[in-house]
């Protein structure tokens, strides 16, 4: 595999085309590969307000090459997904009044002992119960590679530490509202100089941080900076962050290092908009469309 081209000033981001992919390969599982050797994911989150946002997140993990995906989530949308999904296995957890997980109930030390990636924090609402998951999760030593989404990057600060810790860095996966979270910052602040945040957020936490938008920003911790804008406003839609998240949790299960699976993701996710943009129009697509482009988006760049 072609090393990865380093850019140490912020103002000289490096553009993320098809010529960084094809330097950059996904590794390829072998021939004989059985569906454990192809990566196991761990999807927690959901919430009785999202139910099925945690679906889209696994369905990207099965479309993005994950062989196995197992999903944690509230006792009243367990049996649902799992229907729906039959290629899945669902664990229900507790839920709290206010239809939640209930972190302090959810046992999850059996699930992450085996996965090969956990994302954690995907359709759920609440940043307290997702900080206590997160707590636990840093607790456990999580061997494999971890993804933090939505509720879990609200208050990310308290975990700082423990994220620079990791031996290999976790990728979060902020919108401006949650990157402005992650720096305690106001999002105006943030969106004069995007570049600038997504570096320092990725230096703070020790992170490979991608911060979404119309140009996508893909950090380092050592201050590594990629752009990308391929994306395309139809992908501004409720879910469409939750694929990205089940997308980047497969390609670290599959083998891929952080900062490229974070950059692969970025550019499976924007090529499978811009496809159902051509097939159905540039607005009113829906996340759950996406998911069908993947396998194809991603044979055709390897």
């Amino acid at each position: 595999m072609s090393p990865i081209r380093w850019s140490l000033l912020v103002g000289s981001a490096l553009t993320l085309d098809g010529a960084w992919l094809r330097a950059n390969p996904l590794p390829q599982p072998d021939e004989q590969a059985d569906k454990n050797a192809r990566g196991r994911v761990v999807v927690v989150g959901g919430c009785l307000t999202v139910p099925g946002g945690v679906r889209l997140t696994a369905e990207a993990a099965l479309r993005a090459g994950a062989g196995k995906v197992q999903v944690a989530t509230i006792e009243a949308a367990a049996v649902a997904i799992g229907a729906f999904l039959p290629e899945i296995a669902v664990w229900p957890l507790k839920a709290n009044a206010v239809g939640e997980i209930d972190a302090g109930l959810a046992e999850l030390d059996s699930h992450l002992a085996k996965c090969d990636a956990l994302v954690l924090g995907p359709a759920m609402g609440c940043a307290d119960q997702a900080s206590l998951l997160v707590a636990a999760v840093m607790g456990h030593d999580v061997e494999g590679g971890l993804v933090l989404d939505a509720a879990a990057l609200m208050t990310l600060g308290t975990h700082a530490e423990a994220l620079r810790r990791r031996a290999s860095p976790a990728v979060l996966t902020p919108h401006i509202g949650e990157i402005a979270a992650l720096l305690d910052r106001a999002a105006s602040e943030i969106e004069s100089d995007r570049e600038v945040a997504v570096v320092e957020c990725a230096q703070r936490f020790g992170a490979v941080v991608v911060l979404k938008g119309s140009v996508s920003y893909v950090a380092a911790p050592d201050g590594t900076v990629f752009a990308y804008s391929g994306g395309n406003v139809g992908l501004a839609t409720g879910g469409s962050g939750d694929v990205m998240a089940g997308i980047a949790g497969a390609l670290i299960a599959r083998g891929t290092p952080p900062l490229t699976a974070a950059l692969w993701s970025v550019w499976l996710h924007g090529e499978a908009g811009r496809r159902c943009a051509e097939a159905i129009g540039p607005l009113g697509f829906l996340a759950s469309e996406l998911l069908s482009f993947i396998p194809q988006v991603m044979d055709r760049a390897g």
